[in-house]
């Protein structure tokens, strides 16, 4: 009974980020992303499910694009990543198409220097 209440972004959701946790064979940390109409989120998650590092574009202050401020989640995710010695993750994007801000948060990643 409670599926049927689901909506199709709630089973899409699930179901994309259950297949990210079943197949995660290595044992990698997850970025997960989130976002909202004007702000963008990521976390780094590891396997027990503790935060390891966060960004958002709430700590922007200035006046840029969204497109513009996940990349700057973006790099800013990476770097830290790299401080922490975190070098290869799982990129869990959720319900979220591979598109606009969300590939623009994954390419920024990986110009930082993470791999996925």
């Amino acid at each position: 009974m409670i599926l049927a209440m689901l909506t199709s972004y709630q089973r899409r959701k699930n179901r994309v980020r259950s297949g990210v946790k079943k197949n995660n064979k290595s044992m990698r940390p997850r970025i997960v992303i989130n976002r909202s109409n004007k702000n963008i989120y990521a976390q780094i998650i590891d396997i027990s499910g503790n935060v390891l590092a966060q960004e958002s574009s709430i700590k922007n202050e200035q006046k840029i694009s969204g497109i513009e401020k996940a990349k700057f989640v973006g790099k800013i995710l990476a770097t830290k990543c790299i401080e922490s010695n975190i070098l290869s993750v799982v990129f869990d994007k959720g319900a979220y198409n591979y598109n606009g801000r969300v590939k623009a948060l994954a390419e920024a990643c990986r110009e930082s220097g993470l791999k996925f």
